[in-house]
């Protein structure tokens, strides 16, 4: 059995459906009954669970040949990352109790990272599950591109792309979250012993440039890059009505100064299958143009 947590978001889903095609009984651990629901048609067994709860969480994990962790994400978070800290402490405990045979965690780009910033919710997660003497597997994606779905109606209405990731030419490591979904899948029915690293990016690194050009080959109309100015995204992200912007500044600026990117070893790399005008062009099909006032 393998318990699932995350299975309503787009890389838990694609996990959950790689896993039922490949014929494995798969456990939807979810907040509530109504959210399982399509899980339950598709032959997952349910599991009630609360990411902060460790007795719930102990038994959608009990005998679990393999166990998934997706830790909610919290954007907007509180000094100290209270809230992480207290999925850390449940999922921790629930994983000691239930004692599955081996964890696949997703983490991210950055886990390793010198500098505090957004990502440090995932190295703390890392470091908690690290002291556990449980194999466990610590998924390491690149920048979603599905993160451009933010970016559609600026590129189609405005033939403009907003970008925070800068200089315009220079390419980051990303990656389509149905890519994270399929290798997730691969790597929870494998056997390991001990810790494990796997960083994840896509076919080709993307620059903002890139992005643009794709908005433009899936808009049919020219999209042009306007880096936001650093001195502006704390006000920006204020308006936005985030209440704790710094963290997200410091992991965008990880990102453009180079200091959140993947290790030197190569061996521990593997890449998607999905391109990001694949992506961009699903992206622009399915977000709505914005109504008349």
């Amino acid at each position: 059995m393998y318990a699932i947590t995350g299975i309503t978001g787009k890389v838990g889903g694609a996990l959950a459906s790689a896993l039922l095609a490949a014929g494995r009984p798969v456990r939807a651990v979810v907040r509530n009954e109504a959210r399982g629901t399509v899980w339950a048609a598709k032959g997952c067994e349910l599991a009630i669970a609360d990411m902060t709860d460790a007795a719930t969480l102990t038994t959608a994990f009990h005998g679990a040949e393999a166990v998934f962790i997706l830790p909610p994400s919290d954007f907007d978070p509180q000094p100290g990352y209270p809230e992480a800290r207290k999925v850390i402490d449940a999922v921790v405990t629930a994983l000691a109790a239930a004692r599955p045979g081996r964890v696949l965690c997703l983490s991210t780009i950055g886990a390793d990272a010198p500098h505090d910033n957004l990502l440090s919710q995932r190295t703390l997660m890392e470091a908690a599950l690290r002291r556990l003497d449980l194999p466990v597997t610590f998924l390491r994606p690149g920048w979603f591109m599905e993160n451009a779905a933010w970016d559609v109606p600026a590129a189609r209405d405005e033939g403009v792309l907003r970008s925070f990731l800068q200089p315009a030419d220079k390419a980051f490591p990303m990656v389509a979250t149905g890519d994270v979904g399929c290798v997730a899948a691969e790597l929870i029915q494998q056997s390991w012993t001990g810790e494990r690293i796997v960083e994840l990016e896509g076919p080709a690194r993307v620059s903002p440039n890139d992005l643009a050009q794709a908005f433009a080959e899936a808009l049919g109309r020219p999209v042009r890059v306007e880096v936001a100015p650093r001195e502006t995204w704390e006000d920006l992200f204020r308006e936005q009505g985030m209440r704790h912007p710094i963290p997200r500044i410091r992991m965008i600026d990880g990102f453009n100064e180079g200091w959140i990117r993947f290790g030197e070893d190569d061996s521990r790399r593997v890449r998607g299958r999905t391109s990001l005008a694949d992506v961009i062009r699903g992206l622009v099909a399915h977000v709505e143009p914005a109504q008349p006032a």
